[in-house]
């Protein structure tokens, strides 16, 4: 595809509420041009050959004016891009999509419009704020907040949005909300009439004040509330202590740091996420295979000498079966062996290949794992263990002990993340980061040294940690760390578990 513009809605800021045409857009495009308000998280779908420019305007502050814009999308494509102009909430409820599509059509360039989800609706839904329900209205008006006060005469007919329309939202209007309370009272609305200010809608930052339009405006000025938010004006408001939910959610609000590598960080984020919590990723391993393979296909070539097929981690799973299939062999190659595991995770990866492990000990650690071969007569068997290079050395050792011949083999290696240690300690400078979690000893490892040294106590000084486990928990507190939380289960949801409890805990302490 030549030459063609894509005018898409990011949503209203939770980055789930895009479209999936919105991210196809995303994706498959050469140049994108994006706002202030599209939640940065969309740009994780950006491919690594495409181009990304930030036009945002905020409060006032345009990186470039809107003509600017137009003529920067225009000579984009005429360079032969598929341009993907990324608009926060809906390019056409007050996103000047129309002008920019006008543009284009003068400039004789094709494009496509992609709805988003708006703000204005997204925002009360968030906050447990039905625009329409037929016990209180059957109308909504959408109006721009943004409508200089000191004009002489308004476009906007106060008259008939006062007496006329059930619910009123007014979009970027937190400064001129005094203007439009005077404007609203002034033609006929109640004092009395429920009135809701939502900031940072579907976000982690969400802030919801609300009143009536006699105490709206010192409301907000109490909360010291901002832009962006929307105001919701009428009756619908009462029904948000019933209907509130994103706000109730028990990690709102704070902002917890995953160091996983990234490729697996999803599962945790997606939990915390759930929670309430803004995830920062700050991925300080990755996996990457050995340069070397010759000998885990040395040993993929005698599989029928083994007994036992022995995995303590998912990466170990995943990384032996993409050699087997490479070699052209599949699940049948393992008929004959017993498996062992480490973690429930390990073996539902292990089960999704189609084995069932014979042994899964109680607990999730090595020293676990022998425990449970105590029941196994392990002399003269020979067990295979695929692993990680960096993996502590107890397992081959206690299970040559008990007279089995053990033959590890790395088949994969975790390498330290650089590149982000700046970013990170700004964060923490500012004390804009609540809690950070550990996975495993190797990211401990490797975000303790993102961290100078001299500046450790300060920069951690507030921040809880959490840890999967003992091991790791007794990593991080060598190097330093206060471990305030440790997962019962070392497992994902168990560590997710202890974070909530801990947070349940200070609450009620508080």
């Amino acid at each position: 595809m030549t030459c063609k513009v894509f005018l898409v809605g990011a949503g209203p800021g939770d980055p789930d509420l895009i479209t999936h045409k919105g991210l196809q857009c995303i994706a498959n495009a050469d140049v994108i041009i994006y706002d202030y308000l599209a939640s940065p998280a969309l740009l994780k779908h950006v491919s690594s050959k495409s181009e990304t420019i930030y036009v945002g305007k905020k409060g006032g502050d345009h990186t470039l004016s809107q003509e600017g814009i137009n003529e920067l999308i225009v000579t984009k494509a005429r360079e032969g891009n598929v341009v993907t102009r990324l608009k926060g909430g809906d390019p056409f409820i007050f996103g000047r999509g129309g002008e920019e599509a006008e543009i284009l059509k003068q400039a004789g360039i094709p494009f496509e419009i992609v709805p988003g989800v708006t703000s204005a609706i997204a925002a009360p839904a968030y906050a447990g704020i039905p625009l329409t329900h037929r016990n209180f209205t059957s109308t909504v008006a959408i109006i721009t907040g943004h409508e200089d006060p000191t004009k002489p005469t308004s476009s906007i007919d106060w008259k008939a949005l006062a007496g006329g329309i059930g619910t009123l939202v007014f979009l970027m209007g937190v400064k001129n909300l005094p203007s439009i309370v005077k404007r609203l009272t002034q033609n006929g609305r109640s004092e009395d009439t429920p009135v809701a200010l939502i900031r940072w809608g579907t976000t982690t930052k969400q802030q919801t004040v609300t009143g009536t339009l006699k105490s709206i405006v010192a409301q907000v000025q109490k909360a010291q509330l901002k832009a962006p938010a929307i105001i919701v004006v009428g009756d619908v408001v009462q029904l948000r202590d019933t209907l509130r939910w994103f706000e109730d959610r028990p990690l709102l609000g704070r902002r917890i740091v995953v160091t996983r590598a990234r490729a697996q960080a999803s599962d945790l984020i997606q939990r915390l996420s759930a929670l309430g919590a803004e995830c920062l990723e700050y991925p300080t391993i990755k996996i990457k295979v050995p340069d070397d393979m010759t000998p885990l296909d040395q040993a993929i070539g005698t599989l029928s000498e083994f007994d036992w097929l022995v995995f303590t981690s998912v990466n170990g799973v995943e990384f032996f079966f993409k050699r087997l299939f490479a070699k052209n062999l599949d699940v049948r190659a393992l008929g004959h062996l017993r498996t062992a595991v480490i973690g429930p995770a390990t073996a539902a990866k292990l089960r999704s290949y189609g084995l069932c492990s014979d042994i899964l000990p109680e607990t999730f650690r090595a020293e676990s794992i022998i425990e449970a071969f105590k029941d196994q007569s392990l002399q003269d068997t020979k067990i295979l263990l695929p692993r990680a290079a960096e993996a502590r050395p107890v397992l081959p050792v206690e299970l040559r002990k008990m007279g089995a011949q053990v033959l590890e083999i790395a088949v994969y290696h975790t390498h330290p993340v650089e590149g982000h240690a700046e970013q990170l300690i700004q964060h923490l400078e500012t004390g804009q980061i609540n809690m950070v979690t550990f996975t495993s000893s190797s990211t401990v490892k490797n975000f303790k040294a993102l961290i100078p040294s001299d500046r450790f106590n300060p920069l951690m000084d507030g921040v809880s940690v959490a840890s999967i486990g003992p091991i790791t928990s007794e990593t991080a507190e060598k190097l330093g760390f206060n471990v305030a939380i440790q997962a019962k289960d070392y497992t994902i949801d168990g560590l997710c578990e202890a974070i909530l409890q801990h947070v349940a805990h200070a609450a009620a302490e508080s």
